[in-house]
Protein backbone atom coordinates (compact mmCIF):
# COMPACT_ATOMS: atom_id res chain seq x y z
CA UNK A 1 0.00 0.00 0.00
CA UNK A 2 1.05 3.66 -0.49
CA UNK A 3 1.93 5.44 3.07
CA UNK A 4 -1.04 7.52 2.19
CA UNK A 5 -3.60 4.73 1.48
CA UNK A 6 -2.29 2.90 4.56
CA UNK A 7 -3.39 6.14 6.60
CA UNK A 8 -6.54 6.00 5.01
CA UNK A 9 -7.53 2.73 6.23
CA UNK A 10 -6.24 2.83 9.73
CA UNK A 11 -8.71 6.46 10.19
CA UNK A 12 -11.23 4.32 8.76
CA UNK A 13 -11.16 1.64 11.40
CA UNK A 14 -9.56 -0.60 8.84
CA UNK A 15 -6.57 -3.13 9.40
CA UNK A 16 -4.13 -1.96 6.35
CA UNK A 17 -0.96 -3.90 5.39
CA UNK A 18 1.17 -2.92 8.40
CA UNK A 19 0.07 -0.20 10.86
CA UNK A 20 1.02 3.55 9.60
CA UNK A 21 3.94 5.09 11.74
CA UNK A 22 5.26 8.79 12.39
CA UNK A 23 8.18 9.81 14.29
CA UNK A 24 9.84 13.18 14.29
CA UNK A 25 13.35 14.08 16.23
CA UNK A 26 14.99 16.76 17.78
CA UNK A 27 17.55 18.10 16.21
CA UNK A 28 20.52 16.71 18.00
CA UNK A 29 19.21 12.74 17.03
CA UNK A 30 18.12 13.69 13.69
CA UNK A 31 21.69 14.79 12.97
CA UNK A 32 23.23 11.42 14.41
CA UNK A 33 20.73 9.62 12.52
CA UNK A 34 21.72 11.56 9.34
CA UNK A 35 24.85 9.92 10.15
CA UNK A 36 23.98 6.75 10.00
CA UNK A 37 22.25 6.89 7.51
CA UNK A 38 24.61 8.62 5.24
CA UNK A 39 21.83 11.29 4.59
CA UNK A 40 22.91 14.44 3.04
CA UNK A 41 20.03 16.42 4.45
CA UNK A 42 17.09 18.35 2.65
CA UNK A 43 16.93 22.33 2.13
CA UNK A 44 13.47 22.48 3.43
CA UNK A 45 12.29 20.78 6.71
CA UNK A 46 9.66 20.83 8.66
CA UNK A 47 10.65 22.66 11.73
CA UNK A 48 8.16 20.94 14.23
CA UNK A 49 10.35 19.71 16.59
CA UNK A 50 13.34 20.75 14.90
CA UNK A 51 14.61 17.98 13.34
CA UNK A 52 12.14 16.56 10.50
CA UNK A 53 13.38 16.96 7.10
CA UNK A 54 11.50 15.12 4.92
CA UNK A 55 14.41 13.12 3.65
CA UNK A 56 14.67 11.29 6.71
CA UNK A 57 11.00 10.54 7.58
CA UNK A 58 11.11 9.46 3.64
CA UNK A 59 13.66 7.13 4.00
CA UNK A 60 12.63 5.94 7.26
CA UNK A 61 9.40 4.73 5.59
CA UNK A 62 7.45 6.97 7.65
CA UNK A 63 3.76 7.37 5.98
CA UNK A 64 2.79 11.03 7.06
CA UNK A 65 4.45 14.53 6.17
CA UNK A 66 4.32 16.91 8.34
CA UNK A 67 3.71 20.99 7.58
CA UNK A 68 4.22 23.29 10.45
CA UNK A 69 2.57 26.86 10.66
CA UNK A 70 2.42 28.57 13.93
CA UNK A 71 4.03 29.35 17.08
CA UNK A 72 5.32 26.08 17.44
CA UNK A 73 8.09 26.85 15.12
CA UNK A 74 9.65 29.32 17.53
CA UNK A 75 11.47 26.47 19.56
CA UNK A 76 14.94 25.26 18.44
CA UNK A 77 15.35 28.57 16.55
CA UNK A 78 18.96 29.62 17.84
CA UNK A 79 21.60 28.43 20.04
CA UNK A 80 21.43 31.23 22.13
CA UNK A 81 18.68 33.71 23.58
CA UNK A 82 16.43 34.88 21.14
CA UNK A 83 13.03 36.89 20.62
CA UNK A 84 10.99 35.26 18.27
CA UNK A 85 8.26 37.22 15.96
CA UNK A 86 5.68 36.62 18.68
CA UNK A 87 7.83 38.61 21.13
CA UNK A 88 8.42 36.05 23.37
CA UNK A 89 11.64 35.69 25.11
CA UNK A 90 13.69 32.12 24.49
CA UNK A 91 17.19 30.38 25.96
CA UNK A 92 19.03 27.28 25.70
CA UNK A 93 19.26 25.01 28.47
CA UNK A 94 21.92 22.41 27.90
CA UNK A 95 21.75 18.69 29.17
CA UNK A 96 23.96 15.45 28.48
CA UNK A 97 23.26 11.62 27.40
CA UNK A 98 25.31 9.10 27.27
CA UNK A 99 25.51 9.81 23.22
CA UNK A 100 26.11 13.53 23.06
CA UNK A 101 24.75 16.68 24.86
CA UNK A 102 21.53 18.35 23.61
CA UNK A 103 19.76 21.26 24.24
CA UNK A 104 16.05 22.61 24.98
CA UNK A 105 14.33 26.10 24.29
CA UNK A 106 13.03 27.83 27.80
CA UNK A 107 10.98 30.41 27.68
CA UNK A 108 12.33 33.44 29.56
CA UNK A 109 10.58 36.81 28.96
CA UNK A 110 6.52 37.03 28.19
CA UNK A 111 5.49 40.14 26.47
CA UNK A 112 2.27 40.40 27.69
CA UNK A 113 3.03 39.67 31.50
CA UNK A 114 1.91 43.47 32.32
CA UNK A 115 -1.91 44.25 31.49
CA UNK A 116 -1.12 47.30 29.95
CA UNK A 117 0.94 45.91 27.23
CA UNK A 118 -2.33 43.59 25.69
CA UNK A 119 -4.33 46.29 24.33
CA UNK A 120 -1.62 47.57 21.92
CA UNK A 121 -0.15 43.90 21.07
CA UNK A 122 -0.24 43.01 17.33
CA UNK A 123 0.67 39.31 16.71
CA UNK A 124 2.40 38.15 13.75
CA UNK A 125 0.21 38.07 10.48
CA UNK A 126 -0.88 34.54 9.28
CA UNK A 127 -1.78 35.37 6.01
CA UNK A 128 1.62 36.24 4.70
CA UNK A 129 2.78 33.77 1.45
CA UNK A 130 5.91 32.75 2.41
CA UNK A 131 4.46 31.15 5.88
CA UNK A 132 2.64 28.62 3.23
CA UNK A 133 5.78 27.72 0.81
CA UNK A 134 6.53 24.40 2.46
CA UNK A 135 3.25 23.44 2.54
CA UNK A 136 3.02 23.90 -1.19
CA UNK A 137 5.90 22.43 -1.86
CA UNK A 138 4.98 19.23 0.22
CA UNK A 139 1.71 18.68 -1.28
CA UNK A 140 2.57 19.59 -4.86
CA UNK A 141 5.84 16.97 -4.71
CA UNK A 142 4.26 14.53 -2.33
CA UNK A 143 0.32 14.66 -2.26
CA UNK A 144 -0.19 10.96 -4.38
CA UNK A 145 1.85 9.08 -2.22
CA UNK A 146 1.88 10.28 1.69
CA UNK A 147 -0.65 11.47 4.06
CA UNK A 148 -0.29 15.40 4.38
CA UNK A 149 -0.60 16.81 7.99
CA UNK A 150 -1.29 20.65 8.20
CA UNK A 151 0.12 21.40 12.07
CA UNK A 152 -1.32 24.58 14.07
CA UNK A 153 -0.82 23.08 17.65
CA UNK A 154 -0.11 25.02 20.54
CA UNK A 155 -3.27 26.52 19.39
CA UNK A 156 -4.75 28.36 21.97
CA UNK A 157 -3.39 28.02 26.13
CA UNK A 158 -0.09 26.99 25.18
CA UNK A 159 0.74 30.51 22.85
CA UNK A 160 -1.14 32.39 25.18
CA UNK A 161 0.40 31.58 28.47
CA UNK A 162 4.13 32.15 26.33
CA UNK A 163 2.40 35.56 25.77
CA UNK A 164 1.22 35.70 29.28
CA UNK A 165 3.16 33.49 31.56
CA UNK A 166 1.81 30.37 32.76
CA UNK A 167 0.71 31.24 36.46
CA UNK A 168 -0.78 34.32 35.30
CA UNK A 169 -2.98 32.58 32.77
CA UNK A 170 -3.95 30.11 34.84
CA UNK A 171 -4.87 32.72 37.41
CA UNK A 172 -6.24 35.00 34.55
CA UNK A 173 -9.23 32.05 34.32
CA UNK A 174 -10.35 33.01 37.75
CA UNK A 175 -9.95 36.04 38.86
CA UNK A 176 -10.20 38.02 35.15
CA UNK A 177 -12.17 35.24 32.64
CA UNK A 178 -12.59 38.49 30.29
CA UNK A 179 -9.10 39.04 30.42
CA UNK A 180 -8.66 35.79 29.44
CA UNK A 181 -11.10 35.09 26.31
CA UNK A 182 -9.21 37.89 25.10
CA UNK A 183 -5.58 36.10 25.69
CA UNK A 184 -7.05 33.27 24.17
CA UNK A 185 -8.61 35.07 20.94
CA UNK A 186 -4.85 36.27 20.03
CA UNK A 187 -3.30 32.40 19.04
CA UNK A 188 -6.60 31.15 18.12
CA UNK A 189 -7.04 33.57 15.27
CA UNK A 190 -3.63 33.30 13.81
CA UNK A 191 -3.65 29.38 14.06
CA UNK A 192 -7.65 29.17 13.04
CA UNK A 193 -6.38 31.29 9.78
CA UNK A 194 -3.49 28.80 9.40
CA UNK A 195 -5.07 26.03 9.64
CA UNK A 196 -7.71 26.91 7.14
CA UNK A 197 -5.82 28.21 4.68
CA UNK A 198 -3.83 24.74 4.57
CA UNK A 199 -7.07 22.94 4.57
CA UNK A 200 -7.84 24.91 1.36
CA UNK A 201 -4.82 24.08 -0.07
CA UNK A 202 -5.38 20.29 0.27
CA UNK A 203 -3.80 18.67 3.14
CA UNK A 204 -5.38 15.49 4.49
CA UNK A 205 -5.14 16.52 8.39
CA UNK A 206 -4.70 19.42 10.47
CA UNK A 207 -2.89 18.92 13.90
CA UNK A 208 -4.36 20.86 16.80
CA UNK A 209 -4.25 21.31 20.37
CA UNK A 210 -2.78 22.29 23.85
CA UNK A 211 -0.39 20.61 26.54
CA UNK A 212 -3.55 20.74 28.94
CA UNK A 213 -2.79 17.50 30.64
CA UNK A 214 0.16 16.86 33.41
CA UNK A 215 1.17 13.22 34.53
CA UNK A 216 -1.79 12.08 36.85
CA UNK A 217 -4.11 14.44 36.33
CA UNK A 218 -5.17 17.91 34.29
CA UNK A 219 -3.76 21.30 34.58
CA UNK A 220 -7.10 22.84 34.64
CA UNK A 221 -9.80 21.47 35.91
CA UNK A 222 -12.35 19.55 33.39
CA UNK A 223 -14.63 22.70 34.50
CA UNK A 224 -11.91 25.35 33.10
CA UNK A 225 -11.39 23.66 29.89
CA UNK A 226 -14.84 23.01 29.21
CA UNK A 227 -15.42 26.80 29.75
CA UNK A 228 -12.26 28.36 27.76
CA UNK A 229 -11.34 26.00 25.28
CA UNK A 230 -14.07 23.52 24.31
CA UNK A 231 -15.73 26.10 22.40
CA UNK A 232 -12.83 27.55 20.68
CA UNK A 233 -11.90 23.96 19.65
CA UNK A 234 -15.82 23.21 18.73
CA UNK A 235 -15.50 25.92 16.57
CA UNK A 236 -12.14 25.11 14.97
CA UNK A 237 -13.05 22.14 14.02
CA UNK A 238 -16.31 23.16 12.59
CA UNK A 239 -15.37 25.02 10.48
CA UNK A 240 -12.23 23.62 8.74
CA UNK A 241 -14.94 20.49 8.24
CA UNK A 242 -16.98 23.24 6.57
CA UNK A 243 -14.59 23.55 4.23
CA UNK A 244 -13.50 19.77 3.29
CA UNK A 245 -15.83 17.39 5.15
CA UNK A 246 -13.15 14.83 4.66
CA UNK A 247 -10.36 16.47 6.76
CA UNK A 248 -9.28 14.37 9.60
CA UNK A 249 -8.47 16.64 12.47
CA UNK A 250 -5.74 15.64 15.25
CA UNK A 251 -5.92 16.91 19.28
CA UNK A 252 -2.39 16.92 21.06
CA UNK A 253 -2.18 17.13 24.11
CA UNK A 254 0.23 15.08 26.85
CA UNK A 255 -0.76 13.65 30.32
CA UNK A 256 -3.88 12.56 31.69
CA UNK A 257 -7.02 14.00 29.95
CA UNK A 258 -9.66 11.12 31.05
CA UNK A 259 -12.53 13.32 32.22
CA UNK A 260 -12.55 15.79 28.69
CA UNK A 261 -12.06 12.80 26.16
CA UNK A 262 -15.79 12.28 25.78
CA UNK A 263 -15.73 16.09 24.96
CA UNK A 264 -13.58 15.27 22.00
CA UNK A 265 -15.71 13.55 20.45
CA UNK A 266 -18.72 15.26 21.18
CA UNK A 267 -16.81 18.42 19.24
CA UNK A 268 -15.84 16.05 16.42
CA UNK A 269 -12.47 15.45 16.91
CA UNK A 270 -11.02 12.11 14.79
CA UNK A 271 -7.27 11.28 16.10
CA UNK A 272 -6.19 11.98 19.75
CA UNK A 273 -2.19 12.09 20.30
CA UNK A 274 0.38 11.20 21.77
CA UNK A 275 -1.30 8.46 23.86
CA UNK A 276 1.04 9.10 26.56
CA UNK A 277 1.29 5.04 28.24
CA UNK A 278 2.56 6.46 31.77
CA UNK A 279 -0.61 8.69 32.18
CA UNK A 280 -3.62 6.52 30.55
CA UNK A 281 -3.71 2.76 30.35
CA UNK A 282 -3.99 2.59 26.08
CA UNK A 283 -6.20 -0.78 26.39
CA UNK A 284 -9.01 1.27 28.24
CA UNK A 285 -8.76 4.19 25.35
CA UNK A 286 -9.38 1.50 22.66
CA UNK A 287 -11.84 -0.26 25.03
CA UNK A 288 -13.71 2.53 25.64
CA UNK A 289 -13.38 4.87 22.45
CA UNK A 290 -12.09 3.05 19.47
CA UNK A 291 -15.29 3.04 18.05
CA UNK A 292 -15.28 6.32 17.89
CA UNK A 293 -11.87 7.77 18.16
CA UNK A 294 -8.78 6.84 16.56
CA UNK A 295 -5.09 7.24 18.25
CA UNK A 296 -1.58 8.50 17.55
CA UNK A 297 1.63 8.04 18.79
CA UNK A 298 1.44 5.44 22.16
CA UNK A 299 4.99 4.42 22.01
CA UNK A 300 6.74 5.48 25.67
CA UNK A 301 9.18 8.07 25.36
CA UNK A 302 9.72 8.40 28.94
CA UNK A 303 10.68 5.23 29.74
CA UNK A 304 10.72 2.33 27.42
CA UNK A 305 12.47 4.30 23.86
CA UNK A 306 15.45 5.69 26.46
CA UNK A 307 15.94 3.42 28.74
CA UNK A 308 14.35 0.25 28.13
CA UNK A 309 16.01 -2.65 25.92
CA UNK A 310 15.91 -3.33 22.30
CA UNK A 311 13.62 -6.53 23.01
CA UNK A 312 11.38 -4.13 25.66
CA UNK A 313 10.88 -1.47 22.76
CA UNK A 314 9.96 -4.31 20.28
CA UNK A 315 7.36 -5.78 23.20
CA UNK A 316 5.73 -2.46 23.95
CA UNK A 317 5.35 -1.99 19.49
CA UNK A 318 4.11 -4.92 19.54
CA UNK A 319 1.71 -4.74 22.29
CA UNK A 320 0.14 -1.61 20.85
CA UNK A 321 -0.54 -3.45 17.64
CA UNK A 322 -2.82 -6.11 18.85
CA UNK A 323 -4.64 -4.21 21.44
CA UNK A 324 -4.52 -0.26 20.86
CA UNK A 325 -4.19 -0.94 16.72
CA UNK A 326 -6.75 -3.66 16.49
CA UNK A 327 -9.06 -3.58 13.43
CA UNK A 328 -7.24 -0.36 12.41
CA UNK A 329 -7.62 3.31 14.19
CA UNK A 330 -3.59 3.94 14.82
CA UNK A 331 -0.71 5.88 13.82
CA UNK A 332 2.14 4.28 15.87
CA UNK A 333 5.05 6.84 16.80
CA UNK A 334 6.75 7.62 19.65
CA UNK A 335 4.82 10.31 22.46
CA UNK A 336 7.27 12.95 21.81
CA UNK A 337 9.81 14.15 19.45
CA UNK A 338 12.65 11.13 19.70
CA UNK A 339 15.21 12.79 22.24
CA UNK A 340 19.29 12.41 22.60
CA UNK A 341 19.07 10.34 24.81
CA UNK A 342 17.78 7.38 22.73
CA UNK A 343 19.94 4.31 21.73
CA UNK A 344 19.95 3.77 17.46
CA UNK A 345 19.68 0.17 18.94
CA UNK A 346 15.98 1.22 20.29
CA UNK A 347 14.98 3.10 17.60
CA UNK A 348 15.79 0.98 15.00
CA UNK A 349 13.92 -1.65 17.05
CA UNK A 350 10.80 0.09 16.89
CA UNK A 351 11.34 1.03 13.45
CA UNK A 352 12.29 -2.53 12.33
CA UNK A 353 9.06 -3.93 14.43
CA UNK A 354 6.51 -1.42 13.00
CA UNK A 355 7.53 -1.92 9.00
CA UNK A 356 7.95 -5.40 9.50
CA UNK A 357 5.02 -6.88 11.27
CA UNK A 358 1.91 -7.14 9.04
CA UNK A 359 -1.50 -7.09 10.22
CA UNK A 360 -2.14 -10.74 9.37
CA UNK A 361 0.59 -11.94 11.68
CA UNK A 362 -0.69 -10.82 14.72
CA UNK A 363 -4.50 -12.41 14.04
Amino acid sequence: MKPRERVLAALNHEEPDRCPMQVSFTPEFAARLQAEMKLGGDKLHNPHGGGNTYELERALGEDMLLSSVGWANSYYQDANEYVDEWGIGWRSAEYTTPFGNGRYTEICHHPLAEDSAIASYKAPDPNRPELYHEAEWVLKTFKDEYWIVGVTVTTLFETAWGLRGYERMLSDFLLNPELAETLLDIPGQYHLTAAKKLTQMGVDMIWIGDDVGAQNSMLMSPKMWRKFLKPRMANFISELKAINPQVKVAYHTDGQVYPIIPDLVEIGLDVLNPVQPASMDPLKLKQEYGDKLCFWGSIDEQYTLPFGSPADVQNEVLTRLKTLGKNGGLILGPTHHVQLDTSLENFWAMINTIKQTPYAGLR
